[in-house]
């Protein structure tokens, strides 16, 4: 379904497409950094 499909009165909680990549790339850094300080602190 596309954004014409929907009528009016009803919104799409959908963030803009930028908004939805940039977030994504903070979790996959965000998920990265905890991998590696929780692997630093399991191996010490």
């Amino acid at each position: 379904m596309s954004e014409q499909d929907t009528p009016p009165g009803e919104t799409r909680y959908e963030p803009p497409p930028s908004v939805g990549k940039l977030l994504a790339w903070v979790l996959v850094f965000v998920v990265a950094a905890l991998a590696v300080v929780l692997g630093g602190v399991c191996f010490t």
